[in-house]
Formats: C-alpha cells, sequence, structure tokens
C-alpha cells in the first residue's frame, strides 16, 4: 500500500511538468523543420524539379504546399497558435517523405533512413491529442486547457 501511494504522489508531481515538456516539444520541432523548410525556399525550383524525380506529381505545387507548410509550421509550433491543426499536415509531409524518400533506406537516421521523420510524426500526434500545453497562445486566445 505504501509504494502506491507513493507511486501515486509521484505521478502527481510529474504532471507538473507537463506543460514545460509540451513546450519543449514544440520548441524542438519547430527547429527541427526549420532548417528544411528554409532549404526548400531558397532553390523551390530545385526542389521541385528533385520532387518531380522522384514521381511525385504535380511537383512544383507539391513543393510550394511542403515548404509553406514546414515554415508554417516552425512559426505555429514556436508559438502554440492552432497546435492541433498544424499537426495535421505536418504529419502528412512527414507520410510522404517517409513513403518517397526515407523507407527504401530502412530505419535509422545514419542511412536516410524514416527514424527522425517518424519520430517527428509520434511528436505532432502526441500535440495533436494533446494540445500544446500552457505555455502557448492557444491557451492564452481559445483557454484551451493545459
Amino acid at each position: 500500500m505504501a509504494f502506491k501511494q507513493l507511486y501515486t504522489e509521484f505521478s502527481r508531481l510529474a504532471g507538473y511538468f507537463k506543460s514545460i515538456s509540451l513546450l519543449l516539444m514544440r520548441l524542438v520541432l519547430a527547429y527541427g523543420f526549420y532548417e528544411p523548410a528554409m532549404m526548400k525556399w531558397s532553390d523551390i525550383s530545385a526542389v521541385a524539379e528533385w520532387f518531380g524525380s522522384i514521381g511525385i506529381p504535380f511537383p512544383a505545387l507539391n513543393a510550394y504546399m511542403a515548404a509553406t507548410t514546414e515554415l508554417t509550421g516552425v512559426v505555429l509550433l514556436a508559438l502554440g497558435l492552432l497546435t492541433r491543426l498544424i499537426s495535421i499536415p505536418l504529419i502528412v509531409v512527414m507520410v510522404v517523405a517517409i513513403v518517397t524518400v526515407h523507407l527504401s533506406n530502412g530505419f535509422s537516421a545514419g542511412n536516410n533512413g524514416f527514424e527522425i521523420p517518424l519520430y517527428y510524426m509520434v511528436m505532432l500526434f502526441a500535440l495533436f491529442a494533446h494540445g500544446p500545453g500552457r505555455f502557448s497562445l492557444d491557451r492564452l486566445i481559445f483557454k484551451e486547457e493545459a
């Protein structure tokens, strides 16, 4: 019985870290999407050409959509604004990246495998399910529970 009470108290105290962990997750994801987004925008025509070469339909349109989604994701995740909503298209971008680029390389990130995009998808799904936490504009504007 004492262990159960101790663990219950431990769990209650750990709950105080929920919002800071969600903030850190949002910031890590925003940072992770920043460089790929900027790379795409720095030479969008090359990205469109590459997309076409790997069989992505409507390569120019999809290059602009991917770059816009990633850059919008950077801003919204960092601010904790529309967090649940932006998680959905970012998950779609990760699914496309896995299927078109990373899957054939296996799991390992060191071999350009799908490890990192999978981690991003899992983190985005957690944000979709749990929201952005207390330290977010969603909480301020929409009074979303933390």
